[in-house]
């Protein structure tokens, strides 16, 4: 099961990023600034900036997950955002050996009663062949290199909510892979409870820009949004 939880964020977020914005039209600095902001002030900027695509400033609020019961795929497709910041549980130095493998089932295998069985078979091979090549010396750094893609990880990510937006534009999508789209959803609902104006309208772009853009690889939910149109970058 993923487990996501927000362990660290810009203190005040919503407020900073309302400073932020008003020190670009300001003779005063932030400081200053930030003592007279209100929250019908934080609402109103950060929806003034957020519609105009003006998002340079809400960069000033960062928050810190801490991720567990995800797959090596899923962090494979989680790095490829770059503007961000990333620990995960070293292969090289954390020998799996000592405990169970611990291993992610994909919904489509788990429903497959003869293909899940095929699946844990491997896995049990895989967890035993790792664990001979650690009791005769290989260092986990070698060792490593049998293990699946399905191995569960851990991982902190730190990232900026500007990021963050577009980040829940591509993965909370139907048409994102089921782990990391789930992962999404959850880091979404961490960040609504504290920075709730930033991504009151955070999501999908069927959601938030009324556009699909997949064309003809669409899941259809478009369709149930009033004012969507379905468009296609190609």
């Amino acid at each position: 099961m993923i487990k996501v939880k927000l362990i660290g964020y810009t203190r005040e977020p919503e407020q900073n990023v309302t400073a932020a914005i008003r020190q670009c039209y300001s003779a005063v600095g932030a400081k200053e600034i930030k003592k007279k902001v209100n929250q019908e002030t934080i609402e109103r900027l950060i929806r003034q900036v957020l519609e105009s695509g003006h998002t340079s400033t809400v960069e000033h609020a960062s928050f810190t997950f801490a991720i567990e019961g995800v797959s090596r795929a899923c962090t494979h497709q989680l790095v490829r955002h770059r503007l961000a910041s990333y620990s995960q549980q070293s292969q090289r130095y954390v020998d799996l050996s000592k405990n169970k493998l611990n291993y992610i089932t994909p919904p489509d295998i788990a429903k497959n009663k003869k293909m899940l069985s095929e699946y844990k078979k491997t896995m049990a091979i895989i967890e035993n062949r790792y664990r001979a090549m650690i009791q005769s010396g290989i260092k986990p750094e070698d060792a490593r290199f049998i293990l699946p893609n399905a191995c569960e990880t851990k991982i902190v990510m730190t990232m900026n909510a500007r990021s963050l937006l577009n980040f829940f534009k591509e993965r909370c999508c139907n048409r994102a892979q089921w782990e990391i789209r789930t992962l999404a959803n959850l880091m979404l609902k961490e960040v609504k409870k504290v920075a709730p104006n930033i991504f009151q309208n955070a999501g999908p772009t069927c959601f938030n820009e009324k556009i699909c853009w997949e064309g003809g690889r669409s899941c259809g939910r478009w369709q149930t949004i009033k004012g969507a149109q379905l468009k296609s970058r190609i």
